[in-house]
């Protein structure tokens, strides 16, 4: 049940199974989330391993390692930067990159910062370039150089931090440059929920919410969650709804399998983008290769909605290939879709019946 506010999903926040967070999320998140490590679920490694450097830490008098966390949306990562501060009794900071733009905006966070405070700066990676150069001196030697003045009259007055833990999180950890990358003494990455854990997130998410959920239910919520905490839950409510108002508010497995087909979340978590993006493949191009292009065309999104927002669920499912001549659909997607493939189709493609082969 562990989620973060981050989002690569911005152009789609009305999806029932984007990663995203919107208002609403973000609410009921802050009453559900876990306060310590022994209530986070999953991620038993980064659990294991982030538990050794705070106690090590507590027992030396010291402020944590800086820690950085990487993985898709709504898997934990400000769930984790919140335990962190509880663990070492420091508080929490919370700001993000596309929000520093000038190394001033930088300056003026870590010079207000506590001893031991913890600041987390989500979506490390789209943080400016002079704010990037100034945090590296900051998370090294715990100070910055303010700069007084243009040309060349300028000064720069070295400025002393108290030590602190900057926790950042990413969900594009290749995009952080080395320099910044090893300044951290922990990195961590946030991997996708299995099913069976998925199904603590949910019994625990109810509970909560006062909601009777039994283990079939669960169980039927959790295949269909994207392998995401964040997304079961928000399934969990959509079908907390439908429970109270068509039946007697006990979710069975009956009542989320037809409380998912109201909001057309299939048994594998593909909503109408990701069925509408396969179907168009499978239908009209015989499978593909297709051009990124002409298959938004086809769907009547946007080329950006569907490489970003579909696509990689799809490929991570193994229902789709991006191939150097285009979108492939694979034989687990005609069989998703109940379809038969073409009887020359070896890899998905249809081309040979274009030249009569």
């Amino acid at each position: 049940m562990n989620w973060d506010d981050t989002t690569d999903e911005s152009t789609a926040p009305e999806r029932l199974v984007a990663a995203s967070a919107d208002g609403e999320d973000q609410a009921v998140e802050a009453a559900l989330r876990p306060k310590d490590l022994g209530e986070f679920i999953g991620q038993e490694k980064v659990r294991e391993q982030l538990d050794l450097v705070l106690r090590a830490a507590r027992a030396r008098g010291a402020t944590a390692d800086h820690v950085l966390l990487s993985g898709a949306p709504g898997l934990g990562k400000t769930t984790l930067s919140m335990i962190i501060a509880a663990e070492m009794e420091a508080p929490i900071r919370i700001t993000s990159g596309p929000a520093i733009q000038h190394a001033g905006d930088l300056a003026a966070i870590l010079s207000s910062l506590q001893e031991g405070e913890v600041l987390f700066l989500d979506e490390i990676h789209r943080m400016s370039r002079p704010a990037e150069e100034m945090l590296y001196m900051a998370m090294e030697d715990f100070r910055v150089d303010v700069i007084v003045g243009k040309g060349p009259g300028a000064t720069a007055i070295p400025l002393e931090l108290p030590p602190f833990t900057l926790v950042g999180a990413t969900t594009r950890a290749g995009l952080l440059p080395p320099p910044l990358r090893d300044r951290f003494g922990f990195t961590a990455h946030m991997e996708f929920y299995e099913p069976a854990e998925l199904q603590r997130v949910i019994h625990r998410s109810a509970n909560l919410l006062d909601v009777e959920i039994g283990a079939e239910g669960a169980a039927e919520i959790a295949g269909r969650s994207r392998g995401t905490p964040r997304i079961a839950n928000r399934l969990l409510r959509r079908v907390r709804d439908y429970a109270q108002v068509k039946a007697d508010g006990i979710i069975t497995r009956d009542i989320a399998q037809a409380a998912l087909k109201v909001y057309e979340v299939d048994a594998r978590g593909l909503d109408r983008l990701d069925r509408g993006v396969l179907e168009a493949l499978l239908k009209l191009f015989g499978g593909g290769p297709v051009g990124l292009s002409t298959l938004a065309v086809a769907v009547g999104e946007e080329r950006e909605t569907v490489e970003e927002v579909a696509e990689p669920f799809l490929v991570r499912e193994g229902l789709l290939a991006r191939t150097p001549r285009g979108r492939v659909a694979t034989p687990a997607a005609w069989a998703h879709l109940g379809l038969t493939p073409p009887r020359s189709t070896t890899g998905g493609s249809g081309q040979q019946d274009l030249f009569g082969a």
